[in-house]
């Protein structure tokens, strides 16, 4: 049997704000956002080749704005990743190279944290 991770909430304090963030500046896909209920907001955004997407919105989580666990994606080009974030506004750290991977950093407006990897020993990242 496949267990498969598909979603992972991401707490923010202003939706609108975060989704254009997310959207606009580090490129996913808008999938989904639906007011199912009152009181509830669900925005469902995936970065682009991810079988899992990202969860925010309004009466999902009691966590805190900011307090996601620290993420990360996988990218074929560490390179071209970075010049993409910055081109777009994004605050981005500069390329670390590590014997484990090759990486760079940024947060979103509430400060969740997220990682980019390059894997130069695996075949496209």
């Amino acid at each position: 049997m496949d267990w498969k991770l598909e979603l992972v909430f991401v707490p923010v304090s202003d939706v609108d704000r975060a989704k254009d963030f997310y959207v606009n500046k580090v490129g996913f896909n808008a999938d989904y956002d639906e007011r199912p209920s009152d009181g509830v907001r669900f925005v469902q955004l995936t970065p682009p080749g991810s079988a899992c997407s990202i969860a925010i919105g309004e009466g999902l989580s009691d966590a805190p704005p900011g307090t996601a666990p620290s993420l990360q994606m996988v990218v074929a080009d560490i390179n071209k990743a970075h010049e993409q974030l910055k081109a777009n506004g994004v605050d981005v750290s500069d390329v670390d190279v590590q014997d484990w991977g090759h990486f760079v950093y940024f947060a979103d407006p509430d400060g969740n944290k997220w990682a980019v990897q390059y894997l130069p020993q695996r075949p496209n990242g």
